[in-house]
């Protein structure tokens, strides 16, 4: 019997057509022998759609045509046992039923549903799911979270600062001499909690730091800031394992246009269809064997210390101006087409990779079965307990 398996993508994020690219790659990936795929579109605006119309990248070129061709959906738990997909406008007549769900493959990018927003959800339904749970996908969205975990942790991690932008309106000076204290220009500006290197700027004078902060609040309240390496070369690792078995993919070396390695870098240097699978690249990268192995013990340790399952890409910085020193940049807690194409070269290919991540997803769900979530006491016999009205029933409040 095949396991039927739920893909949901798209949502409310910058990085939305993204989501929708790395989800049609693993869709056409995964083993219909073994899977039923069903596929679950979440538009824009929060609404959840699902039809065969969706499996094919070119229907995306028309929203509003695709949708006429859908479902709107909705997830419940019906049963001890089971989940359901089912109608969310019910017909007058015969079964609202879409299907049953054995597994959810979330395969979205970005604020309000890589950052752990789906995860809870799942994890509210009791519903298997693939990837990083609810802490560690939360960390991994919010830069700077993760940078004091990494710090704690011992790993390398370059200072940031972070604010407010709208404390930063009420004190800018204070703001730009704290900001300034990091190190000489340029500084890099960057939302904290967006990825794609959507909203980053880099700012070579005070002047230009002001046009940055302005620009990523645009797309956040929360900033961060640290010190632009100059000598750069960016270096990225995936890891795919959970905390008891994590294995490094081969290193990569993003090409990029600019400062920094943009969003149109990432996704359009190739044609926007082949998501991060179609970026420019050296892969791998040009690294003597010590320097390849120190990254991908960091990739590991990083994984570890976040708490990650699933596979995850850890993008490194690469100081060549101080002795080829290493700093964790961030980590990619779903990242775009699932970094298939770090995986594929070392002798794994995508369908066995998407195999991997459902039997870790399931492996988890087990260990989580045998945990105890009830405390077997009767708080609501109020004989025992005098509780019944709260803090009211004790006396001496």
């Amino acid at each position: 019997m095949k396991l039927s398996v739920g893909v949901f993508f798209g949502g409310c994020s910058t990085e939305h057509e993204v989501s929708v690219i790395s989800a049609v790659q693993a869709m056409h990936a995964l083993d219909t022998e073994k899977y039923q795929v069903t596929p679950f579109y979440t538009t824009k605006q929060g609404v959840l759609y699902t039809g065969e119309a969706l499996l094919q990248i070119e229907n995306y070129r028309n929203i509003p045509a695709l949708l006429e061709q859908c479902t709107q959906a909705a997830i419940l738990r019906r049963s001890e046992s089971e989940v359901w997909a089912v109608r969310a406008q019910p017909k007058k007549f015969g079964s609202n039923d879409l299907v049953r769900l054995d597994l959810a493959f979330p395969i979205v990018h970005g604020t309000n549903t890589e950052d752990g927003s789906i995860q809870g959800f799942f994890e509210t339904l009791r519903l298997p799911y693939v990837g990083c749970d609810v802490a560690s996908s939360a960390l991994g969205m919010d830069k700077m979270a993760a940078k004091q975990v990494l710090a704690a942790a011992g790993l390398p991690v370059l200072q940031g600062v972070c604010f407010y932008h709208r404390d930063y309106l009420l004190d800018e000076q204070a703001h730009l001499e704290r900001i300034e204290a990091l190190g000489p220009y340029p500084i890099i500006v960057k939302p904290v909690n967006l990825g794609s290197s959507v909203g980053i700027k880099v700012a070579s004078d005070r002047s230009a730091l002001r046009e940055a902060i302005d620009y990523a609040a645009a797309f956040a309240p929360r900033l961060l800031c640290e010190r632009a390496v100059t000598g750069l070369r960016e270096i990225n690792c995936a890891v795919l394992g959970d905390e008891q078995e994590a294995t490094p993919s081969l290193c990569e070396e993003p090409v990029t246009a600019g400062e920094i390695l943009s969003y149109a870098d990432k996704y359009m240097s190739q044609g926007g269809a082949k998501g991060m699978s179609g970026a420019q690249r050296r892969l791998p990268a040009e690294l003597s064997a010590e320097k390849t192995q120190e990254i991908q013990s960091l990739a590991v340790d990083a994984f570890r210390a976040i708490g990650c399952s699933g596979v995850v890409r850890v993008d490194f910085l690469m100081d060549t101006d101080d002795g080829d020193k290493v700093y964790i940049n961030e980590l990619n807690t779903i990242p775009g087409s699932l970094s298939f194409y770090l995986f594929a070269p070392a002798g794994l290919p995508y369908e066995e990779l998407l195999d991997r991540l459902i039997d870790l997803a399931f492996k988890r769900q087990r260990q989580r079965d045998g945990l105890t979530y009830s405390y077997e006491t009767n708080i609501f016999d109020t004989k025992a307990t005098g509780m019944l009205k709260g803090t009211k029933g004790i006396k001496g409040l």
